[in-house]
């Protein structure tokens, strides 16, 4: 059976020295993650195992090809997890101090989606959404 969406949250996150896109969407995931408790999943749909949950992560990044996919989804603790990253997010100048990393000197700036979905099937209650 086809999966139900459950959550979707938005997230941004920054990295104000080092352009580093990956630890901007790590941040990212957690502001996303942050606001959201899934006890309705639990507490409603009555899911015994949270690891069944389909969990997929959007980046939109200024350097997608710089991102450690491993490492961002190292930030959701449950869930079958899968991840797309795409070009966005932004730049903007900021300040150059090589003693906190930095190659040049710009903040990236990193947006996220996160999706938890379900499955009926793995629900205890008859769920026909």
């Amino acid at each position: 059976m086809e999966s139900k969406r459950f959550v979707i949250e938005l997230g941004m996150g920054t990295d104000l020295h080092g352009q580093d896109v990956t630890r901007a969407a790590q941040k990212a995931v957690k502001d996303a993650i942050s606001r959201s408790c899934l006890c309705g999943v639990t507490e409603i749909l009555n899911l015994q195992d949270l690891n069944v949950m389909q969990v997929s992560v959007t980046v939109a990044a200024p350097y997608p090809e710089r991102v450690d996919t491993q490492r961002v989804l190292g930030e959701i603790p449950f869930g079958q997890k899968n991840i797309t990253v795409m070009k966005g997010g932004m730049e903007v100048a900021g300040m150059f101090a090589p003693q906190l990393g930095d190659s040049q000197d710009s903040i990236v700036v990193v947006n996220v989606a996160v999706v938890v979905s379900v499955d009926p099937s793995d629900l205890r209650l008859n769920f026909n959404g």
